[in-house]
């Protein structure tokens, strides 16, 4: 039986409570919300915090709030909620692509946004999903309210710029004309990590020219997005060509390892054919020839 070591926990009430909370318990105690990755972690004993900040009744961080030219999406916001989103589909359709393929029905139900995206596993969805939208973390601590951009949220492997005394408190993403986006996963098993994921956001300009790119991979060994990839795109009609050449970009650009999901001629394999079929179908999105 896999038992966690001795730990205590405290319910947080409000945002500025929870922010107490951590400031009272320093850095041997940990936020949680879903609990599906950090639970298994203290079971193993590869966590062994001296407190739980429970934050579930933290009702103001569960929202998806379109405002102005901004989608807010609050960090208790669960998985569920993203994927039944409407608005979500429509403005942002990679969210629903990843959502759809994150674990189990179980899972989704419990597990939230700013949960994953803490957690920084490299192989979860969501992190590639905010880099390629150019999401903007909102982050409070006892300095107040600061924004990290995404790129710069993810240090390394489960390590983010959250500090200890720090909390996620939402997710901006920026809405852009004539976008659109996608992603794509191979998984062993439904629900399972990914052996290998792609996702892709595009913008066209007027004349149907790509006018902004971001392309990104999840589990092969690469942080934030590949430049070389999307900059075959830049100012170019979409065409099956580029997507051929970009895909080609991200295999050389990738650095899986071999493990029990793969060797790494696969994996680079699955980089090149994936961002082909996320850049296809990301640009169809964007001029509005294939629907979210």
């Amino acid at each position: 039986m896999q038992i966690p070591a001795p730990f205590d926990y405290v319910r947080a009430s409000t945002v500025n409570d929870a922010l107490e909370l951590l400031a009272r318990h320093g850095p041997e105690s940990r936020v949680i919300a879903g609990g599906h990755s950090l639970l298994p972690m203290m079971k193993l004993r590869l966590a062994r915090p001296e407190w739980l900040i429970d934050i579930n009744d933290l009702f103001e961080l569960d929202f998806i709030l379109l405002d102005g030219d901004h989608l807010r999406v609050g960090a208790l916001t669960r998985h569920t909620a993203l994927l039944e989103s409407a608005e979500v589909a429509r403005l942002f359709p990679i969210i629903s692509d990843a959502e759809a393929v994150i674990a189990d029905p179980v899972v989704r139900n419990r597990g939230t946004i700013g949960g994953s995206l803490c957690q920084a596993d490299p192989a979860e969805d969501l992190s590639t999903v905010c880099d390629v939208l150019r999401a903007v973390a909102v982050v409070r601590g006892p300095g107040g309210e600061r924004l990290v951009d995404m790129k710069e949220f993810h240090r390394g492997p489960y390590e983010t710029a959250v500090a200890p005394d720090e909390l996620l408190c939402e997710v901006r993403f920026p809405v852009r004309p004539s976008s659109g986006s996608a992603y794509e996963k191979v998984e062993r098993r439904v629900g399972d990590w990914a052996v290998a994921a792609a996702g892709a956001a595009v913008s066209l300009a007027d004349d149907g020219s790509v006018d902004a790119a971001a392309i990104g991979l999840t589990a092969l060994g690469l942080d934030g997005t590949i430049e070389e990839a999307a900059a075959v795109l830049l100012g170019q009609q979409p065409r099956e060509e580029l997507f051929v050449e970009a895909g080609r970009q991200a295999a050389i650009a990738c650095d899986p390892v071999a493990d029990q999901r793969g060797q790494i001629d696969y994996k680079r394999h699955l980089a090149d054919e994936l961002t082909r079929r996320v850049l296809r179908l990301a640009c169809a999105r964007a001029a509005g020839t294939q629907e979210g």
